[in-house]
């Protein structure tokens, strides 16, 4: 069973930072696209940043400049920086596992999610 683990979440003021934690158990993290995504209240869930095994990173353009998705595969963890926070970046964050197989198929694994808050 794989598990993710998100920390490092709180309230800051606009234009501070935060780093979200997300550790994994399991065997996976190493072959796995890690992700991070957020849900803001009353809204749907949104990507933030991906990153792949090999450390291609692609971020959501409100996110570009701002954010840093990193990870360290010897400690099967994946990191975001945020930078720069606005009030809009106020959500839950979702740490996101996807293990890709063989014939197109994908599944996901998701954290329990650490919230952000940033007052204005």
């Amino acid at each position: 069973q794989v598990q993710l683990v998100e920390s490092g979440g709180g309230l800051v003021q606009a234009g501070g930072s935060l780093r979200l934690s997300c550790a994994a158990s399991g065997s996976i993290f190493s072959r796995a696209v890690m992700g991070w995504y957020r849900q803001a209240p009353g809204k749907q869930r949104e990507p933030v940043a991906t990153i792949t095994s090999g450390g291609s990173t692609n971020y959501e353009d409100s996110m570009k400049g701002r954010f840093t998705i990193s990870r360290d595969n010897a400690k099967n963890t994946v990191y975001l920086q945020m930078n720069s926070l606005k009030p809009e970046d106020t959500a839950v964050y979702y740490c996101n596992a996807r293990i890709y197989y063989s014939g197109g198929f994908s599944r996901d694994y998701w954290g329990q999610g650490t919230q952000v808050t940033v007052s204005s």
